[in-house]
């Protein structure tokens, strides 16, 4: 078995243990060293590290398993580790805010099943590799996450679709919610800190950053926050808002829809953001988005739940009774508000995968469709007219997204069962030669719809 030292600047991390394959012997084992440098490795006595899953400005993280919980579960092990040359003083700022997360995860993780839970969190004091020095190190122990963050899902799948972002809006605004309700400020929304986990479940991390807010008339920031994200109150180091988390959510939104840096979508000149002309989404839902981004802080929403019921609100034809940014008006002077124009819904931008995805259904569908007709009418040109009209039908349900994502599937499996069952539709065909022609057909139908979608791309950007 691998175990991992979690040392700062171990020159060779990786252990391995071969006797710590089997699991009874990893339960009873009193400890285990570092080979390299001598750090315990058995974490607080029972947590096992087994792998690095980052580093950031003040911590590292590490995958381990927890050998005294039957099936030795998996969990993330955060360790205290701030970089750089920081002084006494912001040593110990860094320090009070990794304390400050395992208080607010001891408080509020096991309440909201879309915050990871705390197990543990304890100090451990080490030798150190200077001789006659003692090194002490912080560890936060809590639930394991496993999916991948929102950063890294853009960078896998690409830009966002208008669906995917309203989920993403919709769940990370009922966490917002509950931990505004419990007097918390984030402080430090963005794409990395939202994990999907592998059910589809959406997660909010990263509560280091957190301020509590009580009824003092000033309370400061820390100056801790994330370059692009962070409104300008947070940025001068004012007193922060719930509405200072909805700016970085709103940030977060645009930054997944347009697939660009926060940074690049903020006109310095100006001083306004400026990203619609590179979506096609919602009018309405811009208009949301644009009212969150706006510099002042009682100029945005107030609350998640505010911005929840202006979601709600996105098919009735007056969307936000507020006052709020046009998008025509994006060249005028920073403190110009204007009323919102009543524009018409639009359908939501198909992403790459759904229309590839799309004309997999398409084409397996039209074969058997093909097929079924043919086995009845025998007849090749009242069957392609027949299946045209169906396949029209089938793909305009798509394109009004009346059937979408799992509709597919579901339409072509009771497709195949009825072929499947009723031998009189097979057109004298076996099951697997059915099979063969309807994956062929799908195939050249995502074939054809990419390079499509390649020759459009190509004449958008000659035109």
């Amino acid at each position: 078995m691998e175990v991992y030292c979690t040392r700062p600047r171990c020159p060779r991390p990786q252990n391995y243990f071969a006797e710590l394959d089997d699991n009874t012997t990893l339960k009873t084992v009193q400890q285990k060293y570092c080979t390299t440098c001598g750090m315990p490795l058995m974490l607080d006595g029972r947590y096992v590290p087994i792998r690095l899953l980052g580093r950031g400005g003040f911590g590292a993280a590490f995958l381990a398993r927890d050998r005294r919980i039957p099936g030795m579960r998996q969990c993330v092990v955060k360790q205290f580790q701030p970089t750089g040359n920081l002084g006494f003083h912001q040593q110990q700022i860094a320090q009070q805010l990794f304390e400050r997360e395992a208080e607010v995860l001891a408080e509020i993780g096991n309440e909201h099943e879309q915050i990871p839970d705390l197990f543990a969190f304890f100090p451990i004091a080490v030798p150190s590799l200077q001789p006659g020095q003692q090194d002490q190190f912080f560890y936060l122990v809590q639930e394991y996450i496993n999916g991948q963050n929102l950063e890294e899902e853009l960078i896998t799948k690409g830009k966002f679709s208008e669906v995917e972002i309203l989920e993403v809006l919709q769940e990370i605004l009922k966490v917002l919610k509950f931990v505004h309700n419990r007097g918390i400020i984030h402080r430090d929304i963005k794409p990395s800190n939202i994990m999907r986990r592998r059910d589809g479940k959406i997660f909010l991390l990263d509560f280091g950053a957190v301020k509590q807010v009580t009824n003092s008339p000033a309370i400061s920031s820390t100056g801790i926050y994330s370059i692009g994200y962070a409104p300008p109150e947070q940025v001068a180091g004012n007193q922060v808002f719930p509405s200072t988390d909805l700016y970085a959510l709103a940030v977060t939104a645009i930054a997944l829809l347009t697939g660009q840096e926060a940074t690049k979508l903020f006109d310095g000149y100006s001083n306004q953001w400026k990203w619609r002309t590179q979506v096609n989404i919602n009018p309405h839902l811009a208009d949301i988005l644009d009212k969150m981004l706006l510099p002042a802080a009682n100029q945005r929403f107030q609350s998640a739940q505010e911005v929840l019921d202006a979601l709600a609100r996105l098919d009735q034809p007056h969307l936000i009774p507020s006052t709020q940014v046009k998008p025509k008006l994006q060249n005028a002077a920073p403190g110009y508000i204007g009323v919102t124009s009543q524009l018409p819904t639009a359908i939501p931008a198909f992403s790459t995968w759904e229309l590839l995805g799309g004309a997999a259904f398409s084409g397996f569908e039209g074969a058997l469709i093909g097929i079924a007709c043919f086995s009845l009418l025998r007849n090749p040109i009242i069957t392609l007219s027949i299946s045209f009209a169906i396949l029209g039908i089938l793909i305009f349900a798509q394109a009004r997204r009346w059937i979408e994502k799992l509709d597919l599937l579901i339409i072509s499996a009771i497709s195949f069962a009825i072929i499947f069952f009723i031998p009189l539709l097979r057109a004298q065909l076996g099951i697997q030669q059915i099979l063969i022609l309807a994956f062929v057909s799908a195939l050249v139908s995502i074939a054809l719809t990419a390079l499509f979608r390649l020759i459009y791309k190509l004449l958008s950007l000659i035109l």
